[in-house]
């Protein structure tokens, strides 16, 4: 039994290590997880993908805030994004979840 208990402790400490990241509830809720993964391409690139692409971008926020919310097409393949927000009333989560991908790679080295 403590065994068992131990390697689940273990588990869970490997789960929320610096390196582990868990995708947001926010991203759920707005079915981001449709079509994308942290770690992995999917319908969408994986997340921690577009962080590494834009790492370096200033400008990034804002244009990945604008496609998320109009769509668009052709950085990632054929597949286009949808507009997730054309009527303007859920920018905070876009940009709470737009400052969660760009966060993905601080830190890490290619």
């Amino acid at each position: 039994m403590r065994a068992i208990v131990l390697a689940m402790v273990a588990s869970l400490c490997l789960a929320t290590s610096g390196k582990a990241a868990t995708m947001p509830d926010l991203a759920r809720k707005n079915r981001c997880t449709d079509c994308h993964a942290i770690d992995k391409k999917i319908i969408g690139p994986a997340w921690m993908d577009v962080s590494k692409k834009y790492r370096d971008d200033a400008g990034a926020e804002i244009r990945l805030i604008q496609k998320v919310s109009k769509g668009g097409s052709g950085i990632w393949g054929d597949m286009p994004m949808p507009a997730n927000d054309p009527g303007g009333r859920k920018q905070e989560d876009i940009k709470s979840l737009v400052e969660f991908v760009l966060g993905l790679s601080k830190g890490l080295s290619d």
